[in-house]
């Protein structure tokens, strides 16, 4: 398996890969083709990579700037991450995900928040912080990484483009 940046050519393949990937989920709002693509037009998908196997793409994850109490401080958000349907649970999205975080590290991130489930982010070294918030979300599905000493504190807020409709 390949990973890079994501190319223009690919966004056809990125979005419906990710329409395909959060299509049968219970938690999707069915928005996060969308949302990728709100990121990319406002020129804030820090990192977008993809994964390549014979030939093909078959996942893809995005990180973007977050804010912490109203202020950018260096924090990513990660997410989606959207794989095949048929080539989940085979590593895809781990292999993107650390790649990615090992990219934020490069640029001297502070850290990455997640929003998603706690036993499968809490092996990349992610784990909640009741005093790092993200509206009424319960704090076990929201979980922070930190890359320097200092963990934030406050609200969470994730780019606009994540109330893309």
């Amino acid at each position: 398996m390949q990973i890079r940046l994501e190319c223009p050519e690919d966004t056809d393949t990125i979005r419906s890969l990710t329409t395909a990937a959060f299509k049968d989920m219970l938690h999707s709002s069915q928005t996060e083709a969308a949302i990728i693509e709100a990121l990319r037009k406002a020129g804030v998908l820090t990192v977008s990579l993809v994964a390549i196997m014979d030939g093909e793409i078959v996942g893809h994850v995005a990180f973007s700037p977050v804010k912490v109490s109203g202020t950018a401080k260096g924090w990513y958000g990660l997410g989606p991450v959207s794989i095949w349907p048929n080539q989940q649970r085979k590593g895809i999205g781990q292999a993107l995900i650390r790649d990615g975080l090992d990219r934020l590290r490069r640029l001297n991130a502070q850290g990455c928040v997640v929003l998603g489930a706690p036993a499968y982010y809490s092996r990349f070294g992610f784990m909640s912080d009741p005093e790092l918030r993200y509206g009424d979300v319960p704090p076990e599905y929201f979980q922070r990484l930190v890359f320097t000493a200092i963990a934030p504190k406050g609200e969470v807020a994730f780019h606009a483009g994540f109330d893309a409709t």
